[in-house]
């Protein structure tokens, strides 16, 4: 069993709402449902598990229902024209606690062993929170991975080796940017970007909306998607 480990930060400087959140979420009772490894590259063991983060006791990578039918479509919109590549899941339902764990430990590791004074730890807390989104308990203002609703995906070859995207999952820095690479000039630069478009084409294509910050964040349903498409409400909720 992985043992959780806690970190101290300093809490939040205060409440810190993003646009989307504002956009109302309807009821739904479309379940939890497993990704099936046989259609999917799953990434074992789980990244953030690894790190000592607590699922409970269950797997990571579930969906609701209708948001892993459209992950099926997206995958097979990817193979038609690319059979030799496949969408490869590094996360997806994270439950709140976990959310928390992750926002502390990012955290932690930009902070480092050095002390903080209050404007430093506020604007450590901003870089943190314009990729990670707050751990709340409300139900009005939820993490989109804790809807059931959102991923973070990238493609793998035959070998499941992973494509070069110009970044990792997760990095905190403007090279996570979606279009980082669009102007690039060098050809492995080039090659990022039409990596990047070939993910954003295969999702976008299935409904999915991409996260502005965040080359590897895709969501159908929640508030996210509900603003970038000019929803009026959201889908899904907190589960």
């Amino acid at each position: 069993m992985t043992r959780s480990i806690a970190y101290r930060c300093p809490k939040l400087p205060r409440p810190m709402t993003k646009p989307y959140q504002r956009i109302p979420i309807a009821t739904s009772d479309d379940p939890l449902v497993p990704i099936p490894a046989g259609l999917f590259s799953l990434v074992t063991p789980h990244p953030y598990m690894a790190l000592g983060a607590d699922y409970g006791g269950r797997s990571p990578y579930f969906l609701r229902r209708r948001v892993l039918d459209k992950l099926i479509q997206a995958q097979d919109f990817l193979r038609a024209a690319h059979p030799e590549f496949q969408i490869q899941i590094f996360d997806a339902y994270r439950p709140i606690p976990v959310q928390q764990f992750m926002v502390d430990y990012t955290f932690a590791q930009l902070k480092g062993d050095r002390p903080l004074t209050p404007p430093e730890t506020a604007q450590i807390w901003e870089h943190v929170l314009q990729f990670w989104a707050v751990p709340s308990r409300d139900p009005a203002t939820p993490p989109p991975h804790s809807t059931g609703a959102a991923l973070d995906v990238r493609l793998v070859n035959r070998a499941q080796e992973p494509l070069p995207m110009g970044g990792e999952i997760d990095d905190i820095g403007d090279r996570s940017y979606p279009d980082f690479y669009a102007a690039a000039t060098t050809p492995p630069e080039q090659q990022y970007h039409q990596n990047r478009q070939l993910l954003r084409q295969a999702m976008e294509q299935a409904g999915f909306v991409i996260h502005p910050n965040e080359w590897w964040h895709f969501s159908y349903g929640d508030q996210l998607w509900a603003w970038q498409t000019q929803r009026a409400i959201a889908h899904y909720g907190r589960i």
